[in-house]
């Protein structure tokens, strides 16, 4: 479900059978559906088409490097090879931005040669901003030299002006500007189409590269399209002359004849073609205009969509003064429409994001105007201007502030305040007081909620279950690591010793210039494969060239996986990197692997590479820590991302082995997730406490958790998993439409919006898309972002529809402030994040939420995280009104239901839709379904689902209920709690065993009952914690957990075939141990449940003579650890009283801390008593110290 629809067409008045999912590339007039990226590959067949039909054979070319948001023009392209093929439009990607700019620029010389195939080529540069900073030495010299008559170059200038993705918050503007490349400035994905055949028009025109800036809320957004070939209508200039030879390229020639053309020619005939087709327009105008408000772009869009929420319509505008003007080509500012606009304005507004560039031209060609006609320039700052220093801050007030992002409710507050003294009296004035006060209301309820994240509550990005970064990025300790571009960039929020970064392909390179000044003799860095192909060898030549001590730590993961998993842009293997760097003088090289065995001895490395398994790691980091000079290790691992689309097209193995874990057995100590890093090990939650269980949906195959220090992991080879038997005929059984009732749909005579919220990499973009297209093919208007940027790592995903009538209804592309209509929750944390908050209006938005629980990236280094799922539904209910909310268990019911938990956010909109929430026919849902062509029958039974849940979710609930394959019996009192692990204790040992259990805990109960307080906490927090350390897991019980059934029927409820089972044990008689003299875990055959079916027999020798593992370190500290709580506790009791009981709780409550095998629990250990001693001095003290909160009696671990 994970797959994005690709688009589609549908002419006005159409049916839905005639759409195509090719029209896109094909469609000849009419309306295609199609993202900006999309829209951006068919631009050059439209430009091929049209050059043919003015009598030119020309070709185009098309290369540039990827990144945010230009992140996919390469897939796209690369998918669309057979239309671009067709149409003589060459795909090559680059190695890095600058030499891909340089091939462009040799497009451009094609025809100063003989030989030349066609009449010219156009040429299509595309780069993220910072690839634009780099290539500002080529684009001076190419743009200088000039374009060709019939090519021409369009240069797409990526932009994450929030720097969601990005290691800057990027703006491209200025470096263009410097280099004399004119700005156009798309407001939509149909102006991508329109705006780029006017950029090849002009650059033929002119001799300049012309640039379009690509924001995300466009390029990343889908919307209908108009394909009419006589939309865009070229017009030359008849006000410019043209220099005798032109503008365009030519050989010879010198560098200050090029000069001349610039400065003299070239940006005064864009100024010309601009204004010959009319790329900057007044949008409303009025008679008695008296203030203007000027814009481009995204901004554009915020702006209407801020005028429509305060009422101003163009009537309206007209009304009370107000002059619209819509800039195409935001530099150079063309100054005749500039002055037509300016024309009788007492005051213009600019509303731009980032820093100035329509101001400050404005500003430069209105300033010869006499006094009487020139306007007052507001944008970024008040009246009291931009270097004033009247409040200490070096400048005046912000209007419009320069940093992140603009949003319409933003701007609404700034129009309003410059509009007021112009309304008074107009019906329009109740209106934009109620707006403001409207949005002033919400942003002081969202003042509540930090703006800061807060690791504990929120989703961030994290790496994949299974990524090769969870073990590569890892030092070992007194070392520290620099971290690099990448999706280890991710490191820098984990807890990894690792900081401080820098610009693609120089890592490493800052730690040449701190090593003369400091103590530190070595660096580790890190360095992707991606980044080493870019450009990063250079970083690794100059820190040999310095003569530094360095290891880089190359990471090889076979894809360019932070992008989408594309291929290398050329040649490059293990083998490769090892050749290429002996080359340089790095040495000693070591290749660290999870498949050694994938390497025959006669490999072709560099002459002395040595391969290690990956288990070694920490041991070669060391080994290469204390060589002097530059020294390489690289880890090779494939991308899990990566290994899961493939395993998807049967071009990966995909092994018939799974992780398994016996929660029995578990002590939830959380070493598993230590060693893997991996969001696959999940909480379970027993009455036993916290345990941790695999994600069989998202696990990667990874294995490394197996690792961790604790015999309950198991792994089933053989066989495969078993589907629940609902999900085995889910799609014949799911109810189909008529079996349900049909729900009034709302209307879109009046824009609606839509926010889907969700998990990166659970198909929250999927259910945006289908909801967009099956608006397409009702002939609505629609458009759909998709906010995601590092999101598809596991963090947060927006996905926001808008959906009207008209298209031309339809404004900005996200849903604004307090606008959202529905809210689609499909993860319950994400949609209380403050910005989906923020999107929900009180008694305007319904919100459909998921509420099934879902770790965060949190609880791999918080063994105790909690899901904070009361206080995410309190701030929902808050923000929508508690009669606008409906939560239901959606991950568990269509996991159950559909046997993968994939199945949920579909199964969310189904449930949205039967609720009368979702203004579109269950038709055309299931028609763009269809479109998208991926789990079509899978997709459509999860919707159909949705809808039975909305209809009786009571029902739904009784069906999927899972059967416990361990029994427990509900604790409903302290009773039942005792009664419970006496029973436990008996199976454990003996009957007189748990009469010791017994004892204690009626001794400590009537101390605490002599209180007389209404519960017996303490006597609960002994009855738990006494229990937990008596029943130690050693060996013998760890063998009778394995065989006493419920493992073995565990297995057999999630697995089918023939298996077998490997158990990852360190039996201590028996194991080796490493250079920390830890134990080593090895993995042990079938025949281990014979040996603990023999061994647990043998319980009764626990603790007597006999009992050949009792006299290990462990056992004798886990049998005093007995009695020293009695004797703790006991001491407690003649000092109980009722203002010193929180504090015994707290100290009864300390095993709750106990928790692992080995090292691990005395790691535990000594932290416990340490704790545990404190809390004893503030227990004892004279005067009683403020209570101490008592440790969660419910969460306690077994």
């Amino acid at each position: 479900m994970n797959a994005p629809i690709k688009g589609s067409s549908l002419e006005p008045g159409a049916h839905a059978s005639e759409i195509s999912l090719n029209d896109k590339y094909t469609l000849e007039r009419g309306r295609a559906f199609m993202t900006g990226t999309q829209a951006l590959i068919r631009l050059p067949m439209l430009q091929r088409e049209r050059d043919l039909k003015a009598g030119l054979n020309t070709a185009g070319y098309i290369t540039g490097y990827r990144g945010s948001p230009v992140t996919s023009v390469d897939m796209t392209a690369i998918k669309a090879k057979k239309y671009l093929d067709e149409h003589h439009v060459k795909f090559h990607p680059g190695l890095n931005e600058d030499l891909a700019a340089t091939a462009v620029w040799g497009t451009q010389q094609t025809n100063l040669f003989e030989d030349a195939k066609y009449d010219g080529v156009f040429g299509m540069w595309y780069g993220k901003g910072p690839g634009v900073d780099r290539c500002g030495d080529v684009f001076k010299h190419a743009n200088n030299a000039g374009s060709a008559k019939h090519g021409g170059v369009l240069v797409l200038a990526g932009d994450d002006h929030a720097a969601k993705s990005s290691s800057t918050a990027h703006q491209s503007d200025h470096i263009l500007n410097a280099c004399g490349i004119p700005v156009l400035y798309p407001s939509s994905v149909q102006e991508y189409i329109d705006y780029g055949l006017h950029a090849w028009a002009m650059s033929r025109y002119t001799g300049l590269w012309v640039s379009m800036k690509c924001v995300t809320d466009i390029i990343e957004s889908g919307a209908a399209v108009d394909f009419d070939p006589d939309r865009v209508q070229i017009t030359l200039p008849t006000d410019f002359e043209m220099p005798a030879g032109g503008l365009n390229i030519r050989w010879p020639d010198t560098v200050l004849e090029q000069e001349v053309r610039m400065n003299s020619y070239k940006w005064y005939a864009a100024l010309a073609y601009a204004r010959a087709n009319k790329l900057n327009k007044i949008i409303w105008d009025s008679p008695k205009a008296r203030i203007g408000i000027i814009t481009a772009g995204k901004s554009y869009l915020d702006t209407r969509q801020a005028l429509a929420d305060l009422g101003i319509d163009e009537q309206t505008a007209s009304d009370i003064g107000i002059r619209l003007y819509k800039i195409g080509m935001t530099w150079p500012l063309e100054a005749d429409g500039v002055h037509e606009f300016a024309k009788g304005l007492d005051e213009i507004l600019v509303v731009e994001e980032k820093r100035q560039i329509l101001e400050y031209a404005l500003k430069e060609e209105l300033y010869n105007l006499k006094d009487g006609e020139r306007p007052r320039v507001v944008g970024k700052f008040d009246d009291t201007g931009e270097w004033s220093n009247q409040k200490g801050t070096g400048h005046g007030d912000w209007l419009l502030p320069a940093t992140y992002e603009l949003n319409p409710a933003m701007i609404a507050r700034a129009i309003a305040s410059r509009i007021s003294r112009y309304y008074a009296g107009h019906p329009v004035e109740q209106r934009v007081k109620e707006r403001i006060a409207y949005l002033e209301a919400k942003e002081n309820v969202l003042k509540a909620i930090s703006v800061k994240p807060d690791p504990q509550k929120d989703r961030t990005p994290f790496f994949c279950s299974g990524c090769p970064h969870n073990s590569s990025t890892k030092v070992p300790e007194g070392s520290r690591a620099l971290a690099g571009i990448g999706c280890h960039y991710m490191v820098l929020w984990m807890d990894r010793e690792t900081s401080t970064f820098t610009h693609m392909g120089a890592e490493g390179v800052t730690w040449v210039g701190q090593a003369p000044f400091t103590n530190e003799k070595h660096v580790f860095t890190n360095l992707g494969d991606g980044t080493y192909f870019h450009s990063g060898i250079l970083a690794i030549r100059a820190a040999v060239s310095a003569k530094v001590n360095i290891t880089y730590k190359i990471l090889f993961n076979d894809a360019v996986a932070m992008t989408g998993g594309q291929e290398f842009d050329g040649p490059l293997s293990p083998a490769i990197i090892s050749r290429q760097i002996a080359a340089e003088g790095v040495g000693p090289i070591i290749v660290v692997t999870d498949e050694p065995e994938k390497y025959p001895d006669d490999y072709a490395w560099a002459e002395g590479v040595t391969v290690r398994h990956r288990s070694e790691l920490m041991d070669v980091q060391r080994e290469l820590r204390d060589m002097p000079g530059v020294s390489a290790m690289i880890y090779d691992q494939t991308c899990a991302s990566e290994k899961r689309r493939r395993r998807k097209r049967n071009e990966y193995p995909d092994p018939a082995k799974r992780a398994v874990i016996n929660e029995a057995v578990c002590e939830g100590c959380g070493d598993c997730s230590v060693q893997s890093n991996c969001l696959s090990v999940e909480p379970l939650e027993t009455e036993l406490g916290r345990k941790r269980q695999i994600n069989q949906s998202s696990c990667n195959k990874d294995f490394s958790c197996t690792t961790g220090f604790c015999p309950s992991f198991v792994t089933v080879e053989g066989g495969g998993l078993k589907k629940p038997k609902k999900a085995a005929a889910a799609d014949k059984d799911a109810p189909a439409a008529p079996a349900l009732p049909t729900p009034q749909i709302p209307s879109t005579a009046e824009p609606f919006g839509i926010l889907v919220t969700g998990i990166g990499g659970t198909g929250v973009v999927t259910v945006g898309q289908i909801l967009a297209m099956a608006a397409h093919v009702e002939g609505k208007g629609c458009s759909v972002l998709d906010m995601s940027g590092l999101a598809q790592k596991g963090g947060p995903v927006m996905s926001h529809v808008r959906l009207a009538d008209r298209q031309e209804d339809i404004h900005s592309t996200r849903v604004g402030t307090g606008a959202a209509d529905l809210v689609i929750g499909c993860d319950l944390i994400v949609t209380a994040s403050r910005d989906a908050l923020s999107r929900m209006g009180e008694g305007r938005s319904w919100a459909m939420i998921n509420s099934t629980s879902s770790s965060t990236a949190a609880f791999v280094k918080n063994p105790d995280w909690q899901f904070p799922g009361a206080s995410a539904r309190m701030e929902i209910e808050k923000a929508c009104g508690s009669d606008h909310v409906d939560f239901i268990d959606a991950g568990q019911i269509a996991t159950a239901l559909m046997g993968d938990s994939i199945a949920t956010n579909m199964f969310m909109l189904g449930y949205a839709w039967q609720k009368g929430k979702v203004p579109l026919s269950e038709a055309a849902i299931m028609k763009a379904i269809d479109l998208n062509n991926v789990s079509v029958a899978f997709n459509k039974a999860a919707f159909n689902w949705g809808r039975a849940g909305a209809h009786d979710a009571a029902s739904l609930v009784r069906m999927t209920t899972p059967a416990k394959v361990v029994e427990f019996k509900r604790i409903d009192t302290l009773d039942d709690l005792i009664e419970k692990r006496v029973a436990l204790l008996t199976a454990y040992q003996d009957r007189a065993y748990a009469q010791q259990y017994i004892d204690f805990v009626g001794q400590v109960r009537a101390a605490e009952s002599a209180l007389n307080g209404p519960h017996l906490r303490l006597t609960e927090a002994v009855a738990r914690y006494f229990y937990k350390l008596m029943a130690y897991k050693d060996e013998y019980e760890v063998a009778r957990l394995y065989t006493d059934g419920a493992f073995q029927a565990k297995i057999a409820s999630m697995f089918e075939g023939d298996i077998k089972l490997k158990f990852h044990l360190a039996p201590p008689i028996m194991a080796k141990t490493d250079a920390q003299g830890h134990l080593v875990k090895k993995e042990f055959g079938p025949w281990m449940m014979k040996a603990f079916g023999v061994l647990a027999k043998f319980k009764g020798l626990r603790g007597t003579a006999f009992d050949i593992f009792g006299h290990t370190a462990e056992r004798k500290m886990e049998r005093a650890l007995i009695l020293e709580y009695r004797a703790t506790v006991g001491g407690l009791l003649p000092k109980l009283t009722t203002a010193k009981l929180a504090q015994a709780v707290a100290i009864a409550s300390i095993p709750e801390d106990i928790r692992g095998y080995g090292h691990v629990k005395e790691r535990h250990l000594k932290a416990a008593k340490e704790k545990e001693a404190s809390l004893l001095i503030a227990f004892n003290a004279p005067t009683p110290l403020p209570p101490v909160v008592a440790a969660p009696v419910a969460a306690t671990v077994a």
